[in-house]
């Protein structure tokens, strides 16, 4: 079982830094276009056209799937003032009250953009651009960025509680706490602290 935990958690983590990649890429080659684009009106070379509307739908593709790379890897901000005054079981615990609420807002967040998505399939929405895009195409692509942020905060939540229940700290703080080298300083402060008091 542990075994099984491990290889899900580090897949995991595979999948979201090869979604990363892509992601860096696509930013990439906006910029790019982008670059070209301004180069070519600069020089009185005529436009591509829709560099800002085609860069516009790279930032909200980049930013949803972008969602649950950063908590694969525990790059979202935390307030961890409480959480620093407590001992390594109540940080595990505050660690898994925020990833339970985490997964309950995105579920939440993606279940609400599928109406979006669904209302431009119905309707056959197009851009009100010169390109007349349809709206389906970045709204896909933007919907299932969130439904993998979900995804990715189901199984984190899951594999956290994999591992407490498994008794394997070190592993939980390195899926959804802080990780055990910050946590093995901040518990070697609060005792060093209490020493002095």
């Amino acid at each position: 079982m542990a075994d099984m935990i491990d290889r899900l958690h580090s897949a995991l983590r595979s999948a979201n830094r090869w979604i990363a990649l892509l992601l860096g890429w696509l930013v990439l080659a906006a910029v790019g276009f982008v670059l070209i684009d301004v180069v070519m009106r600069k020089m009185q070379w005529g436009s591509l056209g829709g560099s800002d509307e085609l860069s516009g739908y790279v930032m909200a593709v980049v930013s949803s799937w972008g969602l649950g790379c950063a908590l694969v890897e525990r790059a979202h901000v935390r307030i961890d003032v409480l959480r620093q005054q407590l001992g390594r079981r109540g940080r595990a615990s505050l660690d898994l009250v925020a990833m339970a609420v985490t997964t309950a807002v995105v579920t939440l967040v993606a279940w609400h953009c599928w109406p979006v998505l669904r209302k431009s399939l119905d309707r056959g929405s197009r851009a009100n651009t010169p390109l007349e895009t349809p709206l389906w195409i970045p709204q896909s692509l933007w919907f299932s960025g969130w439904v993998w942020f979900a995804l990715s905060s189901i199984l984190l939540l899951a594999i956290g509680i994999a591992y407490l229940m498994s008794a394997r700290q070190d592993a939980f703080d390195s899926a959804i706490g802080l990780g055990s080298e910050l946590d093995d300083a901040i518990e070697e402060a609060r005792l060093a602290h209490e020493e002095r008091a």
